[in-house]
Order: structure tokens, then sequence, then C-alpha cells
């Protein structure tokens, strides 16, 4: 199963994405947890130019982000997923439908041209992490890491990314589940254990005691 978790910058679906590995795992699943961009050798090399060089055009960025999935999928997910694994990736091909949207009114329709003619791989399960805007902003000020090009903009541009992300749901329901990153931690792993198959679970389920 291919499972992937989107969200704007501080929503926790990078926290989120741990501790379903973790769980899957102790519920006896073999689980590759990736992330774009990057993920495998050339995509990281990418990931270091693309997020930190705003000197790049939005149709170069597109391009460099096609390129990184690309190397990812050929190289990390599609191998995974042959051998049986469970593959959880923190972003793919809908933050860049988001991210890049935004930037270039035109772009979604080449998003999603090149998505079909290079990459040709949809995920089986999206989980969408929706958190309001106050909260993300404090999230962002208290993280200990070097922000992005992303991350610094103001915040009307994170506040469109919720936008699109919440339009991404509405277009794609069969496969998206829109998620309230403003809970707790627990609450939210609780929430994203309720969005997956039974099945995933059962060897957990059967461990629990029964009732009666």
């Amino acid at each position: 199963m291919f499972i992937t978790l989107e969200g704007g910058d501080g929503c926790g679906k990078s926290t989120q994405a741990r501790l379903l590995a973790e769980t899957l795992r102790s519920a006896g699943h073999e689980v590759v947890l990736t992330r774009e961009p990057g993920g495998s050798p050339g995509a990281e090399r990418i990931r270091s130019l693309v997020l930190q060089d705003d000197t790049l055009s939005p149709e170069s960025t597109l391009l460099l982000f096609t390129a990184a999935r690309r190397d990812h999928v050929e190289n990390t997910i599609r191998p995974a997923l042959a051998a049986g694994k469970i593959v959880i990736c923190d972003r793919y091909v809908d933050s860049s439908r988001v991210y890049q949207g935004l930037d270039n009114p035109v772009a979604r329709s080449r998003i999603d041209a090149l998505h079909q003619l290079m990459i040709a791989l949809d995920p089986d399960l999206t989980l969408i992490f929706d958190i309001d805007g106050d909260t993300a902003d404090a999230r962002r000020t208290i993280r200990d890491k070097a922000s992005d090009r992303f991350e610094v903009r103001p915040r009307e541009f994170h506040d469109g990314v919720r936008a699109g992300f919440r339009a991404i749901v509405a277009e794609h329901p069969g496969r998206c589940r829109l998620l309230d990153a403003g809970r707790s931690i627990r609450e939210v792993s609780d929430m994203v254990l309720a969005s997956l198959p039974e099945t995933l679970l059962a060897p957990l389920l059967a461990d629990l005691p029964q009732p009666g």
C-alpha cells in the first residue's frame, strides 16, 4: 500500500508519518518511510537545490520537483511496493499541485500532465492534515531547524496552501482524508489509524482484550 501525508508547514505530518511507520511495523509489516522532495540519492541532491534557491522560476522549480519525484519513484517507491512493503511518504504530487499552483496559476495543468507522463503512480490513500493559521504559525516559530524558502513565505501564502489542500480533498474524496491536525499528537495519531483499512492493523487488534 502506498500512503502519502500532506499538509501545510507546521501541521505535524512528519511526526505522524514516523508514528504510523512504527505502528505498522509493530503489526508485522515491512514499511518504507520516505519523503519529498528527496527519498533517493538523486532526489536528495535536487532537494538541497530546490528548497534553498529562491532565484528559480516557477517553471524550473516544477521541472526539478518532477525530476526528483521520478528518481524517487524509480529507486525507492516502486521497488518497495513490488517487494510487498508499505510505503509512507511525507509529501508527494499533491504538494506540487498546491505549492507550485500558488506560484503559477497555470501550473496545475502542467503538473498533472507531467505526473501522468513521467510518474504515473498515485497513492492508495492520502491523509491531509488541516490546521488553522495561528496554530501553524506558532509551530513553525518554535521548530528547531532552518526554514526553507517556502516556510518563510507570508501568512497569506500559507492560508492559500491550506485552502489548496482542502480543495484537493474535495477533488479526490476516494483517496483523501481530511484530518484535524490542531489536536494533540495522540488524538491525531488515532485519527490516522482510523483512516487505514482494518486489515493493516489486524495483528494489533487481535492482541487486544476481547469484551466479555
